[in-house]
């Protein structure tokens, strides 16, 4: 579960956001002017902070600097420009992630988990067990009883997804996200066929699954083997 701090004026947005991301796990605590984001920021020391730039007190490039002096969490901004310019002036200004306006709460949910995960505010992580299998991120080394399994880059990275979020549904949109980049669709036939490549070296089939799951429609679930 991650305590996420949201720091958006239109009420629309805020409640949207709030729902969905406490949908999929997250801790939401939000503010509608920078000023008042700026003292939640210090007062409940947030994981993440979610940055809207059209805020009605102070500009989002200042309350950006602002958290910047405050703060450590990583900080996404919201921003309706995508503009090269202007992302490079909130990178530099201390933003470490944007997503332009509007965005499929999936695109955003992968940005979140991907930015904590190398932030340096992430505790370090232990090896992920689900069943006998047993994803160690840190030397990305993965086992399947005391087999170590011979895994390409991306089959890494998606089954250390999936065992992060084990018996969890994870939609093809949020793997695309994060693992190939592409949210709105190009990756289907390639996260198909890693899925293949892994399910071989996990000694199953798509027929018979023993940990990788498909969802019709959805996407793919890990869990262990049913006794």
């Amino acid at each position: 579960m991650t305590d996420l701090l949201l720091i958006e004026d239109d009420a629309e947005i805020r409640t949207g956001l709030i729902r969905a991301l406490t949908q999929r796990g997250h801790t939401m605590r939000s503010e509608s002017s920078g000023m008042s984001g700026l003292q939640a920021a210090i007062d409940h020391h947030p994981e993440m902070v979610l940055l809207d730039l059209g805020l009605p007190d102070v500009d989002g490039r200042t309350v950006l600097t602002m958290l910047r002096a405050v703060s450590d969490a990583p900080v996404i901004v919201l921003t309706a420009r995508d503009d090269e310019t202007e992302v490079v002036r909130l990178l530099n200004a201390g933003a470490d992630d944007y997503i332009v306006k509007p965005f499929a709460i999936d695109h955003l949910d992968a940005r979140i988990r991907a930015l904590l995960r190398r932030s340096s505010n992430a505790k370090p992580e232990e090896p992920m067990v689900v069943g006998d299998l047993r994803i160690d991120t840190k030397t990305r080394e993965a086992f399947l009883g005391d087999q170590e399994l011979d895994l390409s880059r991306k089959e890494f990275d998606l089954l250390a997804l999936l065992a992060g979020r084990p018996g969890e549904v994870v939609s093809k949109r949020v793997l695309q996200a994060e693992i190939w980049h592409q949210p709105y669709g190009g990756a289907d036939k390639s996260l198909d066929v890693h899925l293949s490549w892994l399910r071989r070296k996990l000694g199953e089939t798509a027929v018979e699954p023993r940990y990788l799951h498909s969802v019709r429609g959805v996407g793919v679930r890990l869990s262990p083997p049913a006794s």
